[in-house]
């Protein structure tokens, strides 16, 4: 299925995500009136993200945290020994009980109503349908030429490490997956990546 590369996963993108529109307007202005009036604007919330062979491009989220944060205090990672590589033991912190989330966002994020948006990265040709999670460049900064082969391929609304542990899993785990998808990606893939994570997000697993 090599005509599936990258032609084919182009034009599914496109494709896919013109059909999806239509039936994402009603949920994107649901959305849109429940932040609005939780919490106020902005309404989104937009963030440098890393993709296809480094490339930083803006990815746009729903927003699901208070604009004020200052009163809230986060623990930080220590990445002093990450010379070498993030750690495969190091797992990105995600707590359904952050305090600077908003009550409408803890829903967003559980139904990943948040990601909506992203579709239109996916019409820009910033991302994927399906594809490697995109990270931010404080992250692949550390990278080590292992993880960094994760880069190239553009990365996705959801992916195969999305539908196979998602928060569960460590940093190793998580490029292994990735990896994988790099090498082996096709339609076939594609698609039952799709139909996992339809599941997941209908059981709302694996979401923060």
């Amino acid at each position: 299925m090599k005509s599936y590369k990258p032609f084919g996963k182009r034009l599914f993108d496109v494709v896919f995500s013109l059909l999806l529109l239509p039936i994402l307007v009603p949920f994107f202005l649901l959305a849109i009136v429940s932040i609005w009036v939780s919490d106020g604007r902005p309404i989104f919330f937009k963030q440098q993200r890393v993709g296809q062979q480094g490339k930083v491009f803006t990815m746009w989220k729903l927003r699901t945290m208070y604009m004020d944060q200052t009163k809230f205090t986060v623990e930080q990672e220590d990445r002093s020994a990450w010379s070498d590589g993030i750690p495969d033991s190091f797992v990105f912190k995600e707590n359904a009980d952050d305090p600077r989330i908003t009550p409408i966002g803890k829903f967003l994020r559980k139904t990943s109503m948040d990601e909506l948006p992203q579709v239109l990265n996916v019409l820009r040709g910033e991302m994927s349908i399906i594809g490697p999670r995109p990270e931010t460049p404080s992250y692949t900064y550390y990278y080590s030429p292992y993880q960094t082969k994760r880069l190239d391929v553009k990365p996705g609304i959801t992916g195969w490490a999305q539908v196979n542990g998602r928060s569960t899993i460590n940093h190793g785990q998580k490029i292994e997956f990735d990896r994988y998808y790099v090498t082996h990606y096709n339609l076939k893939l594609d698609m039952k990546i799709l139909k996992k994570t339809v599941a997941q997000v209908i059981r709302r697993k694996g979401a923060y």
